[in-house]
């Protein structure tokens, strides 16, 4: 048996970097394909080519990081992103790629706020030339190491940015995105917790500390706290 926990503010929050402007087109396409606020981490110091010398300045704070991934002054440093993480329940990530790991100041941003997006559902959109994708989605789970990523991430090559807009249709439905955010969360049958259950017309069915085996199978409001038990 399943039954439902019904959520009203299932909201999506889009973060996302972007230098040559890739991820961005990527974002603008996906922002018409779902309801989402977003997000852009801004490096504070302007004006940086990233470009110069081989890209130079961006491979130096990949270097930096992967040498003392847990110390803060090993990150740029990013305009202040203003943004309560609690009003969302689902968070995309949508990065480019830089040496085969998450483009800098995004890690910084992820470094900062990752451990408050603990039990909420993160999806992954990478961009990069043709590197492969699994140095960005390690970087992801290290910074956000509770939080419950969506398989697959999307991997879009910059070749094929201007097909955006199908991958994302099938990206959208391959994570089953539409139920994610219906504003009904699914909860196992073997959960007991001190709770009350209502039908949707508003009226009581239960109340404290019963196992919802005893309910058809359904949907339901429930509001209280649960707890995992082991059978």
């Amino acid at each position: 048996m399943m039954i439902g926990c019904l959520s009203i503010n299932a909201k999506t929050l889009i973060v996302y970097y972007s230098y040559t402007n890739n991820v961005e087109k990527i974002v603008n396409e996906l922002s018409r394909q779902i309801e989402a606020e977003i997000v852009e981490i801004e490096p504070t110091e302007k004006g940086l080519d990233y470009a110069a010398n081989n890209y130079a300045i961006g491979s130096a704070q990949i270097g930096a990081i992967k040498n003392n991934p847990d110390d803060s002054s090993s990150y740029p440093v990013i305009d202040p992103v203003n943004v309560n993480l609690d009003e969302y329940d689902t968070i995309i990530i949508a990065a480019p790629l830089w040496w085969s790991q998450m483009a800098a100041p995004l890690q910084t941003y992820l470094f900062h706020n990752g451990k408050e997006m603990a039990g909420k559902n993160i999806g992954l959109i990478v961009s990069s030339a043709s590197s492969g994708i699994s140095g960005v989605e390690a970087d992801a789970k290290r910074l956000i190491p509770d939080g419950r990523f969506l398989n697959p991430s999307l991997w879009i090559r910059s070749s094929r940015t201007s097909n955006a807009s199908s991958m994302l249709e099938s990206w959208l439905k391959e994570i089953d995105y539409e139920k994610l955010t219906s504003g009904i969360n699914p909860i196992a049958k073997d959960l007991v917790t001190d709770f009350t259950v209502y039908s949707l017309s508003g009226k009581q069915l239960m109340y404290k500390s019963k196992s919802i085996d005893t309910l058809q199978d359904g949907i339901y409001i429930i509001n209280g706290n649960k707890t995992s038990i082991s059978r």
